[in-house]
C-alpha cells in the first residue's frame, strides 16, 4: 500500500530534480528514493521522466 504524502500533486522543484540523479546514481531502491524526497514511488517515476532520467537506473 502506498503512503499518501502531504505533497500530493505538488510540482517538482528544480532542487528536487537536481537531487534525483545523484540519489539514483547511488543505486538506491525506488522506495528509498521516495522516502528521501518525501514523494510517492509513482511521483519519483514521473520526476525521472520529466528530468529525462533513464528509469532503468532507478532500481
Amino acid at each position: 500500500m502506498s503512503v499518501r504524502t502531504e505533497r500530493h500533486l505538488q510540482p517538482w522543484t528544480s532542487e528536487e530534480l537536481g537531487k534525483l540523479p545523484s540519489l539514483a546514481a547511488k543505486s538506491m531502491p525506488l522506495k528509498a528514493l521516495a522516502k528521501a524526497l518525501t514523494r510517492s514511488e509513482e511521483s519519483i517515476k514521473a520526476g525521472a521522466k520529466q528530468d529525462e532520467l533513464n528509469f532503468a537506473k532507478l532500481r
